[in-house]
């Protein structure tokens, strides 16, 4: 009876229990699908950005690329955000009309919150005004030049080129190279960096001895006279900020020109170095040796599994290109679609987002955006954003991005290698230890310069047509061992020589650059000076070399070096005897004024013994002639014998 009971209270007790799942099952269900209803009776707000790019180059599709796949992997990531970005995408076709036109387009009908772009440096000053007056953040991951107004509503996601005058300044200085030449384009992106170059140059005692301007409308025939012009100069070094479609035709050039051969030295920025892999093979050929800088990208797994996924679906949809590499450009362009996704999440951003300014209805309200009242919110935000990128970490100061570290790269073979690395407080290394401190000849690793030479090049060399160094000559007779002037009878060509000209060629080869001097005697055509001292100092020449005295006046016009031998003149005479066979003759230097001398001294030791002897000692008593006796005899004796009691 018991048993019956128990399995009757047990099968009641699982029934219970199997009911109470099901009901926690169907309310589970039914608290789903009401939570799925309300997700989808609230769509997330649409967030409307507009992108402006050069859709025909391949930094304008490389950009466009990684903006789509930074969206899509955002959202991947970040699902339950209730915001999403809207890519409006313009063709600004390379052409600044065409930009602003677009930029214009996108804010006053799309009404968008944000325009990522444009492209190049020269086309964004006008979308910025824009922007400036539509409250409208204008964000640019490929314009890096620093000459860009400085408006609040300007962001500048990509590095700026003078982040890397440093990193060039640094190599100049410590390969020891004195003078340098600039080569750069003629255009915003080319003229932003020269003045920071140039400052940075002053700051370690580097003179720009030539500044190349390149038109963007350059031919082949200009780039080679401007070459062959630059070769007639002595300085070998050149530093180049130009676009890679000049460079494409540049490099080639100085090949032909002779001037990728060993003892020539040229670097690169960062923007073309990044570019390399996009230039044909016969290109980077003919750029051997060169050296180059760009920003360190630190090394991830994320960063290798986004690069591969990237390169596929960029083949995949450009066909016509055979071969890609992830460039910083894409790299950056990621990075900000990613923090402007993670900013219009904070906004929350709710209509109307834009309001019509009264005072803007007027005859111009075909250029006069509306201002948008997101703007500032989505300003601040992106401001405050820090996040570790696929660049690094991303963080803004005052609109731009923090200065990095940069590689320093040397172009061999079909690619690029890593030589160095340098750090705004470290300097240069090879592995990026902050602590070296030695000089870049013992920093780097084995560079391979221009004509494959491994030897460093010196920085100069003696052109070919160079101006020669007019050095003016006193025609003097005399110390012809100090300055001497020839000349040949048959060619008439005058010949210096003597101690003054060594001493002067001397420093003139210690000079870190090269200078031909040229002697000009300051004499007629018999051979007399043509003048005197100062109608010497008076003539045109570019320095003189020889014994002249500085005076007041010939201060006034020349500037004297230090002395660098004693003034004055001394003789050596020979002494001549009547018999040179005396066998006294040696007592000629004895004067009569020393022999008595050397009496009274006698008589004067004499004294003093016999005051301190006679009163102690019984040898120094008796009549007066024995004590001048001995006051005579003494001295003598010390002068005879060993001294004794």
């Amino acid at each position: 009876m018991a048993e019956n009971i128990f399995r009757i209270f047990y099968h009641v007790l699982s029934l219970n229990f199997l009911c109470l799942k099901l009901y926690i099952s169907v309310s589970l269900f039914f608290n789903l699908l009401l939570s799925c209803g309300a997700q989808m009776s609230l769509p997330n707000s649409t967030f409307q950005v507009g992108v402006v790019l050069d859709l025909d180059s391949l930094v304008g599709r490389i950009g466009l690329s990684c903006l789509t796949m930074s969206r899509s992997d955002f959202y991947s990531v970040h699902s339950n955000y209730t915001t999403r970005l809207v890519l409006n995408v313009t063709d600004s076709k390379g052409q600044i009309i065409d930009a602003a036109a677009s930029a214009l387009t996108l804010l006053k009908d799309v009404e968008v919150n944000a325009i990522i772009g444009p492209q190049k440096s020269g086309h964004t000053n006008f979308v910025i005004g824009l922007g400036d007056r539509a409250h409208v953040p204008i964000i640019s991951f490929s314009a890096t030049s620093p000459l860009h107004p400085q408006t609040p509503y300007f962001v500048q996601t990509a590095l700026r080129d003078d982040a890397q005058v440093g990193a060039i300044a640094s190599l100049v200085r410590d390969f020891g190279w004195s003078q340098i030449v600039i080569i750069y384009e003629d255009s915003d992106y080319g003229n932003g960096i020269v003045p920071y170059l140039s400052n940075a140059f002053q700051d370690v005692n580097v003179r720009v001895s030539y500044r190349s301007i390149i038109p963007l409308s350059a031919t082949d025939e200009f780039l080679l006279q401007e070459l062959y012009k630059m070769k007639t100069m002595q300085t070998r070094v050149f530093v180049v900020h130009i676009s890679s479609s000049i460079a494409s035709r540049l490099f080639p050039k100085a090949k032909e020109a002779g001037m990728m051969n060993e003892g020539y030295a040229w670097i690169v920025t960062s923007g073309l170095m990044d570019l390399l892999y996009s230039m044909d093979s016969h290109v980077v050929d003919t750029m051997q040796g060169v050296l180059g800088v760009k920003p360190l990208i630190p090394r991830s797994r994320k960063l290798r599994s986004f690069a591969n996924r990237w390169k596929q679906k960029f083949l995949k949809d450009n066909p016509s290109i055979f071969q890609a590499e992830l460039s910083l450009v894409g790299l950056w362009a990621y990075d900000t679609l990613w923090a402007l996704a993670m900013a219009a999440e904070r906004v929350k951003f709710t209509e109307p987002n834009s309001s019509q300014n009264t005072s803007a209805i007027n005859s111009l309200n075909l250029f006069t955006p509306a201002m948008s009242q997101t703007g500032p919110k989505l300003l601040k935000e992106l401001s405050e954003i820090t996040f570790q990128g696929l660049s690094g970490t991303f963080s803004l100061v005052n609109g731009q991005v923090e200065p990095s570290s940069f590689q320093i790269l040397n172009v061999v073979g079909s690619g690029e290698r890593e030589v160095g690395i340098w750090t705004p407080s470290g300097g240069i290394s090879s592995k990026g230890n902050i602590n070296v401190t030695n000089s870049s000849k013992k920093s780097l690793r084995g560079i391979i310069w221009p004509g494959e030479s491994t030897v460093l090049p010196r920085g100069w060399e003696v052109p070919a047509s160079g101006k020669k160094l007019i050095i003016g000559v006193p025609a003097e007779s005399g110390f012809t061992e100090y300055l001497k002037v020839e000349r040949d009878p048959q060619t008439n060509a005058s010949k210096v020589s003597g101690y003054y000209i060594d001493v002067f060629n001397s420093v003139m080869a210690a000079l870190p650059f090269a200078v031909t001097p040229v002697y000009v005697p300051f004499e007629k055509p018999d051979g007399s000076s043509a003048g005197s001292y100062d109608d010497l100092a008076y003539q045109k020449y570019d320095a003189v070399v020889g014994d002249i005295t500085i005076t007041a006046n010939r201060s006034k016009y020349v500037d004297f070096t230090l002395p660098f031998a004693e003034g004055g003149v001394n003789s050596i005479v020979p002494i001549t005897y009547d018999d040179p066979n005396d066998n006294w003759i040696f007592l000629k230097p004895l004067t009569k004024e020393l022999w008595l001398t050397a009496i009274a001294l006698f008589v004067l030791t004499g004294v003093a013994l016999w005051i301190l002897e006679h009163r102690f000692n019984n040898a120094f008593r008796g009549p007066p002639s024995q004590n001048a006796g001995m006051i005579f005899y003494f001295p003598f004796m010390s002068l005879v014998f060993a001294q004794s009691e």
